[in-house]
């Protein structure tokens, strides 16, 4: 390999100079020694009469892909890769991948160029929407090693979970950092459907609370009291394996979190009669708009003489096309 060779004191004002006249060469890394630096360069009949070109080893810059879908240029098609939803969920060291059906022979090659750009440990494709009540999707193991359960780390934070069993989104991590911050320290708070006790561990690890974390899916009930012995907290956390609808409790609170967007509407009669004069619910739904999550509200509200002040509405994340997983914050009041 040519370069350009030049004291150490000179190498970084030279190689400012041929990266500017486009003639150093980046495919290739400087070398130095004690003494003297050694720039790759493209030509060296372009070069000045007064510098030193020599013949010398250097290792090549790795490139690291820009997206995974990089990496199957020369397994997949044009076509295919533009089918291919090249977003995906990274779960501590587990990555799930959602493949189009008719990629789905391809599935390996897309699991191991996952695999080798995310550097994480497994590789799993979703099988199946989220199902049934316990709120769990089946998924396939693709590459790296068989292993669903990992500690994902969120704000400071611990959670561990088996991502065959239970339900966990990432993404809304920014949603359950502004829960968190919007709580105020002595809180009675209530999260209806809890699963491994994301926002219940975000807010206690910052604020002085009592949270009762409630979820019918036992295996979530049992991460989350792992997770209560994990990690660091200001508050506490009860957490109850029930049926919302058959919790037995005599006490109302100042806050009620209602994270289960499919059919949380199913369940405002319920928080209506467990939030306090002034409480806040926190809503989450899908849909297109924030009207039909409003007038559910009002009308759960009505039902029991209340009225409501709207307090915020903001889009979570995306769902689908034009339907969005969204959150409303209403203040309920006599």
């Amino acid at each position: 390999m040519k370069a350009v060779k030049t004291p150490i004191k000179n190498l970084n004002n030279l190689r400012i100079e041929l990266l500017e006249k486009e003639l150093m060469d980046i495919s290739y890394k400087i070398k130095t020694d004690d003494y003297y630096g050694y720039i790759p360069i493209k030509d060296e009949k372009n070069i000045y009469n007064d510098l030193e070109i020599v013949d010398i080893d250097l290792k090549k810059v790795k490139l690291f892909p820009k997206n995974f879908t990089e990496l199957l240029d020369d397994k997949l098609n044009e076509n295919d890769l533009e089918k291919l939803k090249t977003s995906f969920d990274i779960i501590g060291d587990i990555v799930i991948l959602e493949i189009p059906k008719n990629l789905e022979n391809k599935k390996i090659a897309i699991g191991e160029a996952a695999l080798e750009f995310t550097k994480r440990k497994s590789v799993y494709m979703k099988k199946s929407p989220i199902e049934g009540k316990t709120r769990v999707r089946k998924i396939e193991f693709l590459a790296g090693i068989n292993n669903p359960i990992t500690i994902h780390k969120e704000h400071k934070n611990r959670l561990k979970l088996d991502v065959s069993k239970v339900y966990f989104s990432p993404r809304l991590a920014t949603e359950r950092l502004k829960i968190a911050e919007d709580v105020k320290d002595n809180e009675e708070i209530l999260d209806m459907f809890c699963g491994i006790g994301p926002f219940p561990i975000i807010i206690a690890s910052k604020k002085k609370v009592k949270v009762t974390a409630v979820d019918i899916n036992k295996i979530a009930i049992g991460y989350l009291k792992e997770n209560i012995e994990l990690n660091k907290l200001k508050g506490e956390i009860t957490p109850i394996n029930q049926d919302i609808n058959n919790l037995n409790i005599n006490k109302k609170f100042n806050r009620i979190i209602m994270n289960l967007p499919g059919t949380s509407y199913e369940f405002l009669d319920l928080a209506i009669d467990l939030i306090e004069n002034n409480g806040i619910i926190n809503y989450y739904e899908f849909s297109s708009d924030y009207t039909q999550g409003i007038n559910r509200i009002d009308k759960a509200a009505s039902k029991k003489n209340k009225k409501v002040e709207i307090l915020s509405t903001r889009k979570v994340k995306s769902n689908s096309p034009r339907v969005w997983h969204i959150a409303i914050d209403a203040r309920v009041l006599d």
